[in-house]
């Protein structure tokens, strides 16, 4: 079986997808907008990359949504790519972006994956990008979806069907393991693990540390923030604003190998989206037995069971976020009770081989009909 994949080289997703289904015998292409970083697939030579070197115009729109638009009108080149590889099915992931150039390629069968901001926040740009949308959703043959939050905003769109296949964890990789660390022995890191970008409201969890820092000076509290994006030198300035760079880590970019070492260098996870249509980083967090704060959003009520697994905290409020860190702070034995269970969820119920397993049914669906 040949799956082209139409979709962000760089994107931990799409490798953690590419190379499992190249260990199942699915040969995999991948046509991408933007310059790949090669090294990260340098140990699998198998899977074929073919590019649309990015102009200075989309470096200089950093690669959003917006500036991938510059490059829609050249989706005759995936027809070349689709041509020279003959895959059997065709799978945008990313249904704003990439959907559209699959769309337009008219190649069936034809899948889209929908990851978040692309049915969050795309159609409300504007009416021009809402019908962009539908028209990428319903030209499918089938689309994708991580948690039935996703899957009913995503209905809003098209009259598809849609099938539900979270992004599993893979637990042996994502485990509570000692790693060498920033921090030391006594200091309780509270992080997070995300793209730096107004949606996630990062500034949010600035300002509850700087809250709690300064009422429990006795305790070393440290902030870890892994990451890039658009906001990190907004987020840096607010952090210099508010005198707590002494105690804060901006790791940056990492790369993904490395992201079971991070997790397990804090003591406490937060991510407090304003939209959020999955939180895989919140299930890594949770396989490394860390209890985790979430707001109520999306699909964090789907993968976090509050007061089990993690906390839940009303959106864009920092009290709110405040209230549940000094909880956890205060409380060595929830912490490690909470990181317990949420990885007993995770085996349970978000299992990365179920996830491959379940992809593969769907692929086989089309090609052996």
């Amino acid at each position: 079986m040949r799956v082209l994949f139409l979709a962000d080289t760089d994107s931990p997703h799409t490798l953690k997808w590419a190379k499992s289904l190249i260990k199942t015998n699915v040969e995999v292409g991948i046509f991408t907008l933007h310059t790949p970083n090669m090294d990260l697939y340098s140990d699998e030579p198998e899977i074929v990359i073919e590019s649309l070197n990015a102009s200075r115009e989309l470096q200089s729109k950093k690669e959003t949504n917006i500036g991938k638009l510059i490059y829609f009108k050249s989706f005759h080149e995936v027809r070349k790519v689709i041509k020279k590889f003959n895959p059997d099915i065709v799978h945008s992931h990313y249904a704003s972006s990439y959907g559209l150039v699959g769309a337009l390629s008219n190649f069936h069968p034809y899948l889209i994956s929908v990851w978040g901001s692309d049915i969050y926040s795309f159609p409300r740009y504007s009416n021009i990008y809402k019908k962009v949308l539908n028209y990428s959703l319903n030209k499918a043959d089938l689309i994708l979806a991580t948690s039935n939050s996703l899957m009913l905003e995503t209905k809003k769109y098209c009259n598809k069907t849609i099938d539900l296949i979270p992004f599993g964890i893979d637990t042996s990789k994502f485990v509570s393991k000692r790693f060498d660390s920033l921090f030391s022995t006594d200091d309780i890191v509270i992080g997070t693990i995300k793209t730096l970008e107004k949606n996630y409201r990062i500034e949010y969890l600035i300002k509850a540390f700087h809250i709690l820092s300064a009422k429990y000076s006795n305790i070393s509290l440290k902030l870890l923030i892994v990451g890039k994006g658009t906001q990190r030198e907004v987020l840096e300035k607010l952090v210099q604003k508010l005198g707590i760079k002494d105690k804060t880590i901006f790791a940056g970019f990492i790369h993904p190998d490395d992201i079971p070492k991070y997790h397990n260098m804090l003591d406490i996870f937060v991510a407090v989206s304003e939209e959020e249509s999955f939180g895989v980083a919140v299930l890594e967090s949770c396989a490394c037995e860390k209890p985790v704060v979430v707001s109520n959003v999306g699909g964090f009520p789907e993968v976090v069971t509050n007061n089990e697994t993690g906390l839940i905290v009303e959106k864009n409020n920092i009290i709110s976020i405040v209230n549940s860190l000094e909880k956890l702070i205060l409380n060595p034995d929830l912490r490690k009770r909470m990181g317990k269970n949420g990885r007993q969820k995770v085996i349970s119920q978000y299992d990365w081989e179920e996830s491959v397993k379940k992809m593969l049914t769907v692929y086989r669906s089309f090609t052996y009909e």
